[in-house]
């Protein structure tokens, strides 16, 4: 069986593995409203006077040159009100290319088709806008920076993401964001777009799947990149405050990386 079968093999395994277990389990456990669970992020904040923890390893298959190991994806965020929140966060990748498929990775700091590496530093704020109401959706804005600290360093990257999204019947969720950030790199400084859709949708009390559509296009480089990319994911709630996610998707251009999987976990105390 070629590689690519093998991983969505493994994937299909272990959710069915987690929804048998939860079967089994049947009490009720809440969601974290982790931003790590997708592209886009949740359209909660943390509440006041408790911090949430996130944690995740990428791994990205480029179409050419050595594939990318993100991690440890380490983001921190802080519930100041119940409507703000502090955020802070840590990475470091290695490998080619500049495919971004987490919020906490920078990703341009990589060269085309060469090894490379990139620490960064992030930093930044989460506020509630407005709450839904009928047609008006609950939305978030997050404004943020990246900051270099090792690797091929350019300059700080700010970014600000606008998230919005409605809870529908039965539990399910849909949101949709758009993010953009003033990018740096050897060529110098450029527009960079991202768009992103998630459909989530609870299968038992623990475990919820999504549907997530997202894609970074640039604007002022010599080389203009469109990376859009499509896949599954899911979380497990495996008790209260401790939840595990795994994403998958593929590329959907050229440009973009065949195929990307992400592991991991988020703390809430």
């Amino acid at each position: 069986m070629p590689a690519l079968g093998r991983r969505v093999a493994l994937v299909i395994s272990l959710a069915a593995t987690i929804l048998v277990a939860d079967w089994a389990a049947g009490s009720e456990h809440r969601e974290l409203d982790a931003d790590r669970d997708a592209f886009t992020p949740t359209t909660h904040t943390v509440e006041r006077g408790r911090a949430l923890t996130e944690t995740a390893y990428t791994y990205i298959d480029n179409r050419s040159g050595p594939a990318t190991h993100s991690l440890p994806e380490l983001l921190v965020r802080a519930g100041l009100s119940d409507r703000f929140e502090l955020r802070f966060g840590v990475n470091y990748e290695a490998g080619s290319s500049g495919n971004v498929v987490t919020p906490i990775e920078t990703g341009e700091g990589l060269r085309e088709g060469v090894f490379s590496t990139e620490a960064s530093l992030m930093y930044g704020c989460k506020a509630l806008v407005t709450e839904q109401e009928g047609w008006l959706p609950r939305s978030v804005a997050i404004i943020e920076a990246f900051t270099p600290t090792a690797g091929e360093v350019w300059g700080t990257e700010p970014a600000a993401t606008y998230a919005w999204g409605w809870e529908l019947t039965e539990g399910h969720r849909f949101d949709a964001a758009i993010r953009y950030v003033y990018a740096d790199s050897e060529e110098g400084t450029f527009d960079k777009w991202m768009p992103s859709v998630v459909l989530r949708w609870p299968l038992t009390e623990r475990f919820e799947v999504h549907g997530e559509w997202f894609g970074t296009w640039t604007r002022g480089r010599d080389n203009e990149t469109v990376r859009p990319f499509v896949g599954p994911a899911g979380h497990y709630v495996i008790m209260p405050g401790l939840e595990a996610g795994l994403r998958v998707g593929w590329g959907l251009t050229r440009d973009a990386a065949n195929f990307y999987s992400d592991v991991g976990f988020a703390w809430l105390y």
